[in-house]
């Protein structure tokens, strides 16, 4: 019975390791209207928590909130301010290696994004 513990054990170590790494710091661009607007996500991974902040243009710095992290898949939100309204970015997405590939929501407005970021190095 001890054998059969130790062997699960294993399998549940070996199925984390398998997990790409969302931490460090990822390079996106995406076109808007206005041009293109660069984002540079800065991310770290602690267990199934998500923190850092994302950088979006002239937008400048913003933490990350509500962070989760479940094997590939990450997920967090960013609350932005422009011209004195608030407005709430849910991002979903996955790791695949240097390559990032997430999905936002602009909440309230019905608006959807996708864009893939590249691990910097």
């Amino acid at each position: 019975m001890k054998s059969l513990w130790v062997l699960a054990l294993m399998a549940v170590c070996s199925l984390a390791a398998l997990a790409a790494d969302a931490s460090g710091t990822w390079k996106a661009s995406m076109e808007t209207p206005n041009g293109t607007m660069e984002n540079t996500f800065t991310l770290k991974v602690d267990g199934d928590k998500l923190t850092g902040t994302i950088t979006m243009g002239q937008m400048g710095e913003a933490p990350i909130s509500e962070g989760k992290v479940d094997g590939d898949n990450v997920s967090f939100a960013v609350v932005r301010e422009f011209n004195g309204n608030q407005f709430r970015i849910n991002y979903k997405g996955k790791v695949s290696g240097d390559e990032l590939k997430l999905s936002g929501e602009v909440v309230g407005m019905d608006r959807t994004f996708e864009m893939t970021a590249k691990r910097a190095k």
